[in-house]
């Protein structure tokens, strides 16, 4: 802005809205884009299913996220299974099949205690073996500083090479969330991110915080807890919502 002449209050509305519209669209348009069709597609034409890791805390709604995409994918006539791969957590098992009994997807499980990435392979050669589109891995909701637990999915994903590993937040949990992204992003190397709860956040700092901070986009927001209430993310009409908010 050095070096331009603003006469106006109007003008230097304008002016400060425009820049900053311009600082938060690159921050929020990463130069990879994760096209998910895109990717399912190119799987189909190896004769190989497409697998899809999902990762992020207790409470997150990571679980309910998985069964949001499956919807997405069933919606186009692509077949879906479910790897319910968080062992961990008391009542994960038993969420993820009644998302799976609701939507008619099959799914994979084993006891508590199982080893996740014996859950996610068995998931994966399920597929192959019946020409399956997709695998939607969950996972435990792991504490982040909890070792271990982030060990056991390194090894998941180490064993099952996905094709994509997704980050899913809470978006109302602000740099909490920005934490747990890096967090995770460390570890297994996340592709991009799945921000939920974002109708109740009015002002997307956890989005532009999350982009910024791992340079990975954002696929999907969550608004609501129905099936449906899944919205492919888009920069610009992210922005317009938080500055018509300001």
């Amino acid at each position: 802005m050095e070096g331009v002449n603003v006469r106006r209050l109007k003008d230097q509305k304008e002016m400060v809205e425009k820049t900053l519209r311009n600082v938060l669209l690159e921050i929020l348009t990463v130069d990879e884009k994760r096209d998910l069709v895109e990717i399912i597609e190119r799987r189909r034409e190896e004769k190989s299913p497409c697998v899809i890791v999902f990762v992020g805390i207790n409470g997150s709604g990571k679980t309910t996220t998985i069964a949001k995409v499956a919807r997405l994918l069933l919606d186009r006539e692509y077949t879906v299974v479910f790897a319910c791969s968080d062992t961990y957590r008391a009542g994960s098992i038993e969420q993820l099949e009644k998302h799976a009994e609701s939507l008619g997807v099959p799914r994979i499980k084993h006891q508590y205690g199982s080893d996740a990435a014996a859950v996610a392979f068995d998931a994966v050669q399920y597929a192959k073996n019946r020409g399956i589109n997709v695998v939607l891995v969950d996972t435990a909701g792991r504490i982040q500083t909890n070792r271990n637990l982030m060990m056991e999915i390194e090894k998941l994903v180490r064993v099952i090479k996905p094709d994509l590993v997704i980050f899913v937040g809470d978006s109302l949990m602000g740099n909490d969330a920005v934490m747990q992204a890096q967090e995770f992003d460390k570890h297994v190397d996340i592709d991009a991110s799945i921000l939920t709860k974002v109708d109740a956040d009015v002002k997307g700092g956890a989005a532009i915080s999350i982009a910024n901070v791992t340079k990975k986009p954002i696929m999907f927001l969550g608004t609501g807890q129905q099936y449906d209430d899944l919205e492919e993310f888009k920069p610009d009409s992210f922005i317009d919502q938080i500055l018509s908010k300001k």
